[in-house]
């Protein structure tokens, strides 16, 4: 199947190893730096890839079948519906794009030109992410109560001011849109999806020289009596602490934990098919770094998900719902009160000037 990667940034090593890991035949790479695609096709061992700074030359010269989209956020949606309306299947990194109207068009225009889009919340693959997705589809919580997901990060300065569009409202969002996105779209799926609404708060506390939020809080009604709450921030000294999920149900318990998630450290139910200390030995990897290892998972089932015409398990719907989620938080914030889903229309471009008109600051 040739492939071809847009974007040659922070997270463009774990497409390069997934893409490598599903024996996909690499057949390009695009970036409007080429010192940036120089490093990493030297750097991860794709020096025979032919190279491009023009994404629509690309497509026209290399014909792909999958291409993977990992630029800054904002441009997500435009290159999507170019690459769709060439007939390429797409793995988007999150999120999906940055407004409603947009991601609606990719899933419109997917479903038109028969493509399979997938999102890379990539997170979803985690073993213990796994573990506990199957308890809750075979109902051992029983009546779920509430969970909560804490995404608690540091970013400095630094990674700011590497990539001029981090924090930007035209093309990022802040720490909840970007950090905190993968954990979120957990809590809602794992919760049951259908929200009711959502009261939320976000502010600026410590990065002054960004657009967005670093701390963002909010509580989530879902639609099936069941409450939700996220806690995430950028502001963390010196460095990040931890990323967790939480379930609560009334026959059972659950934390994950580690740095992406990925070490179940609760396990208690009351059925007590499975032993505790076995299921925290067994669901407990040790990444790297935040991004995890489900990028390879996510495209083995992509590219499963072409050769058998389905659903990818982490679809560009899924995507919309977890940009949603994150919208509906700005849009309280903002707006001063709950806010009713399912919403139609919101993007972050809706937020400019949000923190920039208090007193104080610039």
């Amino acid at each position: 199947m040739k492939y071809a990667l847009i974007g040659c940034g922070r997270i463009s090593p774990n497409h390069i190893a997934a893409a490598k890991a599903n024996a996909l035949e690499f057949t390009a790479i695009c970036d409007i730096s080429r010192e940036k695609m120089n490093e990493k096709a030297l750097k991860f061992g794709v020096k025979t890839v032919r190279q491009y700074t023009d994404y629509l030359e690309m497509l026209e010269k290399e014909k792909p079948e999958l291409v993977a989209i990992a630029t800054e956020s904002g441009i997500h949606a435009a290159i999507a519906l170019d690459c769709i309306e060439s007939g390429c299947n797409l793995i988007i990194e999150k999120p999906i794009a940055l407004s409603l109207a947009d991601a609606d068009e990719i899933i419109r225009a997917a479903k038109r030109k028969n493509v399979k889009v997938c999102v890379s919340h990539q997170n979803r693959f985690n073993k213990s992410i796994q573990k506990i997705r199957e308890a809750v589809e075979k109902g051992r919580f029983g009546k779920m109560f509430y969970g909560t997901a804490h995404i608690r990060w540091c970013r400095d300065k630094n990674y700011y001011t590497q990539a001029g569009w981090r924090g930007t409202w035209k093309q990022d969002g802040g720490a909840l849109m970007n950090q905190c996105i993968h954990n979120i779209d957990l809590l809602r799926w794992m919760m049951g999806d259908e929200i009711d609404e959502v009261t939320g708060i976000t502010d600026r506390l410590n990065h002054d020289y960004i657009e967005a939020e670093d701390f963002g809080s909010a509580l989530i009604k879902f639609k099936n009596g069941s409450y939700g709450i996220i806690e995430g921030t950028t502001d963390l000294y010196p460095k990040n602490l931890e990323e967790t999920l939480y379930l609560f149900g009334e026959k059972g318990t659950v934390k994950a934990g580690g740095q992406s998630v990925n070490r179940i450290e609760e396990w208690r139910f009351s059925d007590i098919t499975d032993e505790e200390d076995d299921v925290k030995a067994e669901f407990a990897e040790n990444p790297p770094n935040v991004y995890g290892f489900g990028h390879t998972p996510l495209y083995a089932d992509v590219i499963e998900a072409i050769q058998n015409d389905r659903e990818p398990y982490v679809n560009a719907e899924a995507g919309r719902r977890a940009l949603e989620l994150v919208l509906a938080v700005y849009k309280s914030a903002a707006e001063g009160r709950a806010v009713k889903l399912p919403m139609e229309n919101c993007s972050t471009m809706d937020f400019i000037g949000r923190f920039d008109r208090r007193e104080g600051t610039l």
